[in-house]
Parts: structure tokens; C-alpha cells; sequence
């Protein structure tokens, strides 16, 4: 059995374990890590309190897991207030994004086919309307 002492396997990820991951900064008060596949990408997002990312589109589908905290999920001409356990569906082109208000946020994005910008660090959220 293995516990938070020990080296793990270069297969288990830790949610809580910042080291691991692609280093991605996504906007003001907002990163992420990636940790990319071949056919499916995961990106763990935290976003700070009082925090909007860009509106924007990319063609990968993508679901979003709130994680912890709250946000406001905007999608389409929508918003929808998010609480913790709560998901979402994003088809490829559609335009999309989150912002915060008193709660911060953790969100966990899961892309399929993994998005290309996202496969080596840097910043921005990728694809714009």
C-alpha cells in the first residue's frame, strides 16, 4: 500500500500536489496543470476569488468538474451559478468561460482530443471568438 509519504508510480497524479502537472497560466488569478494523454487531456484550474477568465472557443469538446469553492459558468448567451460537485458539457466552437466572485474556485477540465497549445507550458487560454 502506498501513502502520501511515498514515491508513487509515474501514473497517480495528486490533486493536492502542485509539482505535478504542465505549468499553464491561463489569465489573471488563474493556472492550471495539464497532464495530457493521447486521446484525453485534464486540466486542474484554480481560480482565485474576483477572477474572470476570457470568453472563448477552442474545436476539443470539454467537461468541467467544480472541484471546490463556487463560479459562474457562461456558456452560449447563459450564465449559470455553479456549486461544488456540480459539471458541465462544452462542444468544440462553442464560446465559454467562468469568473468568481467571493469564493475562489477548483475546477477539473477534461478535453478530448487533447487541445495542442496546451501540450507545453505558457499562458492564455488559447483559441479567441
Amino acid at each position: 500500500m502506498t501513502d502520501n509519504t511515498t514515491k508513487v508510480p509515474d501514473w497517480v497524479f495528486r490533486l493536492d500536489d502542485d509539482t505535478q502537472g504542465l505549468q499553464r497560466v491561463l489569465g489573471p488569478g488563474i493556472s492550471t496543470r495539464i497532464f495530457a494523454g493521447e486521446q484525453a487531456m485534464l486540466s486542474v484550474v484554480r481560480v482565485e476569488p474576483h477572477s474572470q477568465g476570457s470568453i472563448h472557443q477552442h474545436p476539443e469538446e470539454q467537461w468541467g468538474v467544480l472541484l471546490e469553492g463556487e463560479c459562474i459558468r457562461i456558456q452560449g448567451d447563459g450564465e449559470v451559478r455553479m456549486k461544488k460537485g456540480d459539471f458541465w458539457h462544452t462542444p468544440g466552437g462553442v464560446l465559454h468561460g467562468v469568473r468568481t466572485e467571493e469564493a475562489g474556485a477548483t475546477i477539473l477540465d477534461v478535453f478530448s482530443p487533447p487541445r495542442e497549445e496546451y501540450r507545453k507550458a505558457g499562458s492564455g487560454f488559447g483559441m479567441s471568438p
